[in-house]
């Protein structure tokens, strides 16, 4: 199980680049942390049906966060899971 620190840490992470998704019409939510260090989110309103999410979710989201926290295996779209 994750513990509270990291989550933390991830949430603060993420908080850090909500303003560049919302500029454009969009938001994060975190879903979840796996055991393996990958960060699930959900994409919400443009973001999540915009055809370059991806994208942003790759190039933007997961490295910023793996500039910070290089532990995380990967950032997926909880879309792509579930």
């Amino acid at each position: 199980m994750v513990n509270l620190e990291l989550k933390d840490k991830i949430t603060k992470l993420l908080e850090d680049v909500r303003p560049y998704l919302q500029n454009d019409g969009g938001d994060i939510e975190l879903i979840e942390i796996t055991d393996d260090l990958t960060v699930v989110v959900n994409l919400l309103g443009a973001c999540g049906t915009c055809p370059t999410s991806v994208v942003t979710l790759k190039m933007g989201v997961e490295k910023y966060l793996k500039q910070h926290m290089p532990e995380i295996k990967e950032v997926v779209n909880a879309s792509e899971l579930y």
